[in-house]
């Protein structure tokens, strides 16, 4: 078999390898735009500050070692300009001696991956305005950043874009952040990137939500920037993160089908529209694994996955991609937030019916130092209880908890299977009650009916005139620090003794720090006749949610 590659970095270059070792005899042909051929492209923000300080850390591999190891025939600065379907081959030009010629297949993958998404705006051709996908890109930011300038900005508030932005920060930059949202991390619920926010402003950078560049302009000799607000920036250094989109261009000229978002359209063996064209990587369309609808979710993980499956299905091995769960991670400031599974946000635009939880628990043992607070949100089916969605954001033990429900996830497990699960414990590493088992004994408690719950936005959404009661049952300190407004104190130790200052015809919202003491309080109150509910996650989620109601 003859089998043509277009594209390298993860999803090439794990099809590449894979097909090598499924066939000792097939001709593999690689072709890689750049001069790379598998780079840590996630690592490139790190390179920056110097974390990652030696450049060929980034390089994963190289054509000679490709070729040593695996007998694979790889042509780095090669562009394909057509894919003729007819006559089954691809032409492509070298880009050292400009000469095309045309090369024949049996079975071609693509794999050309995702470009940074430039928008049409003035001025946005200039000087010191970049976008990073390369690791020629980032030298070339690296030469910007540290040439002796003082400001940078920060268009669009994602992941590389807030990883790059801490790495400026550590070269002693100032920094302003441009997003045209009204949160950071689009993927992520709105409360869930409270912390984050926080975490930037606390370490000078200035935030600019709810907003978007209109126009570049110079600025006596910085980069001015116009925002639709009005107010204008001047600084000396600009990266464009705003998204990317499929490099899909190949595929759409070849008559290959593509989604709405300009995704490679492939079926569960990462075949494309042509059966003997495969597509992997940040390129395609890929299912929602939870939701079931066609997304765009460009992650190496997944691309690293598909080139794999892409080249067992090329050799015969039917072996189907079941789907894209979006688990992500990014770390900044000493804040850790991740995610897995379907949004809030996301479950909402598909109609679905679903319950959601907040805890706020530590991630090991309280009495052991160290011990961080978290928050974890999960979502979940409002009928059976199977798991959704999860995020979370804090310190230590983050990733860990996300890493267990992504597996929960994909298993089709239920809250009720988090009560029960065993998980290793010792007090530096966890609690005897995880905050994997904690979700679930609220989220349980909930579909039982043993613990009614409301959300922070739900309750703030009453009208004034249907309002609940508000009972605040911490202690008497803790109240005076800040409350909810409306609420009256009655601390928990106390609620049993004071009974008979609540009314029984109205429904009475509890809330505590957290929600623990909150569920006590409406197990007292439920037994003693009241009509009650317990505000998930407490005034801890009350202050996640506080700036974007």
């Amino acid at each position: 078999m003859k089998l043509l590659i277009v594209g390298g970095v993860a999803g090439g270059a794990s099809a590449a390898t894979r097909a090598r070792r499924l066939s000792e005899s097939s001709n593999i042909i690689l072709f890689e735009r750049g001069p790379d051929i598998s780079y840590a492209n996630c690592g490139l923000p790190y390179f920056l500050s110097g974390t990652i300080s030696q450049r060929e850390k980034l390089l994963v591999s190289s054509k000679e070692a490709f070729k040593a190891r695996f007998n694979i025939d790889v042509r780095i600065l090669t562009r394909i300009d057509k894919i003729d379907r007819q006559k089954r081959c691809v032409v492509a030009t070298d880009l050292t001696s400009g000469v095309s010629y045309e090369e024949t297949f049996d079975r071609l993958l693509l794999s050309p991956g995702a470009e940074p998404f430039k928008p049409n705006l003035p001025g946005i051709d200039g000087k010191q305005i970049y976008t990073l996908r390369t690791l020629d890109d980032i030298d070339r930011i690296k030469l910007a950043a540290m040439s002796g300038i003082k400001s940078a900005t920060i268009v669009g508030g994602g992941f590389i874009g807030l990883e790059l932005l801490e790495n400026l920060i550590q070269l002693g930059l100032n920094a302003d952040v441009v997003e045209h949202k009204a949160q950071l991390l689009p993927p992520f619920d709105p409360e869930m990137t409270t912390p984050i926010g926080e975490a930037l402003a606390s370490n000078g950078v200035r935030l600019h939500l709810n907003d978007s560049v209109e126009e570049f302009f110079d600025a006596k000799g910085r980069i001015g920037l116009r925002l639709k607000s009005g107010n204008e920036l001047a600084t000396e250094l600009v990266i464009l993160g705003v998204g990317v989109k499929p490099e899909s261009k190949l595929a759409v000229e070849a008559g290959l089908e593509v989604g709405l978002r300009g995704g490679i359209k492939v079926n569960k063996q990462l075949q494309t529209s042509d059966s003997e064209i495969y597509a992997v990587g940040d390129a395609i369309e890929v299912e929602d694994f939870v939701t079931g609808s066609p997304s765009h979710i460009p992650l190496a993980g997944p691309a690293n996955r598909q080139g794999r499956i892409a080249a067992n299905n090329i050799f015969g091995r039917n072996e189907t991609y079941r789907g894209t769960q979006g688990t992500a991670i990014l770390g900044i400031f000493n804040k850790t937030i991740a995610t897995t599974g379907a949004s809030e946000k996301a479950l909402k635009r598909v109609n679905y019916k679903y319950r959601k939880v907040y805890v706020h628990p530590l991630d090991h043992a309280g009495y052991y130092p160290g011990a961080e607070q978290m928050t974890l949100k999960i979502l979940f089916d409002e009928i059976s209880g199977k798991l959704l969605g999860a995020q979370a954001v804090g310190g230590a033990g983050v990733d860990k908890r996300i890493d267990i429900l992504s597996i929960a996830i994909q298993g089709g497990l239920s809250v009720y299977d988090l009560e029960q699960s065993e998980l290793c414990y010792a007090p530096q590493f966890g609690s005897a009650k995880d905050p994997i088992n904690m979700a679930g004994f609220v989220a349980g408690g909930l579909l039982r009916g043993d613990h009614p719950q409301i959300s922070v936005e739900s309750y703030l959404a009453v009208t004034t005139e249907d309002k609940p009661m508000l009972l605040d049952v911490r202690t008497e300190k803790e109240f005076a620090q800040g409350s909810i407004p409306g609420a009256t104190n009655i601390p928990l130790d106390d609620l049993r003794s004071r009974l008979g200052e609540l009314p029984r015809e109205t429904p009475i919202t509890v809330y505590c720090q957290v929600g623990q003491r909150g569920y006590f309080a409406t197990r007292i109150l439920l037994q003693n006749g009241f009509q009650v509910n317990n505000i998930s996650g407490g005034y801890k989620s009350y202050l996640l949610w506080r700036s974007h109601i």
